[in-house]
């Protein structure tokens, strides 16, 4: 079966209302679909923002630890 070569006007209405009517359909389908998504990527940056919040609690933590880790030697070869 070969493919039409050209559309005619009428052919391209009845293909844009087609188009149109099965968007129609869908729509609200599509339209929870997007909200899903949001909810979604606002739920992932809620997620990194308390990632990023630990992973500094955890830096700050290992920096006094450390430090104190370094007195310790540095008073132990000092004192002893």
């Amino acid at each position: 079966m070969m493919p039409r070569q050209s559309w005619t006007d009428e052919r391209l209405d009845h293909f844009e209302k087609r188009v149109d009517e099965r968007f129609d359909q869908f729509e609200d389908r599509v339209n929870q679909k997007f909200d899903q998504v949001e909810k979604r990527l606002d739920r992932m940056g809620t997620d990194i923002r308390e990632l990023r919040q630990a992973m500094n609690q955890a830096h700050h933590t290992m920096v006094i630890g450390f430090m104190g880790l370094a007195g310790l030697i540095a008073s132990g070869a000092i004192f002893f």
